[in-house]
């Protein structure tokens, strides 16, 4: 069984989503950044983190394309053209999407407040906007990668929920209507329910 370190509240939801997907079992330990549960087995404390018998895997992107490879679901296979374009969607999604919210959290909230540059807010909403219209204008769907889920559905919708959260600019209908449909798969209603 799987053990994931985190709350549902961070990118540990990303690993949950994609666990219930998978309909894998796993057990959740609440975890906050740099907290006691995570320091214990994550020297960074940052989070997630799964642990897979002895091992720990960290970073969420790294422990959805594990999981991917290992059950054989939600990505193409390694080493063929298909993989490499899901591998080049999920980057553009952690530079276009998952950096800038990140960005804007930390001024927000995240560093200490003498070091919080609350103006560089606007820019981060304007790279946002910008970069979920040139997704938007070649979306085709159902999904990121076409007629196929990967794990770039799972960061996506994540990131778009980020940015409804944190009151970043409304994407086109077409995004917005694919996020609606993500979050209605009972996979993502499961995570949810979840204690953490």
């Amino acid at each position: 069984m799987y053990t994931v370190y985190g709350t549902t509240r961070s990118r540990a939801f990303r690993v949950m989503w994609m666990l219930e997907e998978l309909g894998q079992p796993y057990e959740m330990v609440t975890a906050s950044p740099r907290g006691p549960e995570i320091s214990a087995v994550n020297p960074t404390g940052k989070i997630p983190a799964l642990k897979v018998g002895d091992d720990v895997i960290t970073d969420s992107v790294a422990i959805m394309t594990y999981l991917a490879d290992v059950h054989g679901a939600l990505t193409f296979e390694a080493g063929t053209v298909q993989r490499a374009q899901q591998d080049a969607m999920t980057q553009r999604l952690c530079d276009e999407f998952d950096s800038v919210l990140w960005m804007a959290a930390r001024h927000a909230m995240i560093l200490p407040e003498e070091r919080r540059v609350p103006a560089v807010i606007e820019t981060f909403k304007w790279e946002f906007e910008t970069n979920a219209t040139r997704l938007s204008d070649s979306f085709t769907g159902p999904f990121l990668m076409g007629e196929t889920m990967t794990i770039a559905d799972i960061l996506a919708v994540h990131c778009l929920g980020w940015a409804r959260g944190m009151e970043f600019p409304q994407v086109a209908d077409n995004l917005r209507d694919y996020g609606r449909d993500m979050r209605a798969r009972p996979a993502f209603k499961a995570a949810g329910a979840k204690l953490g």
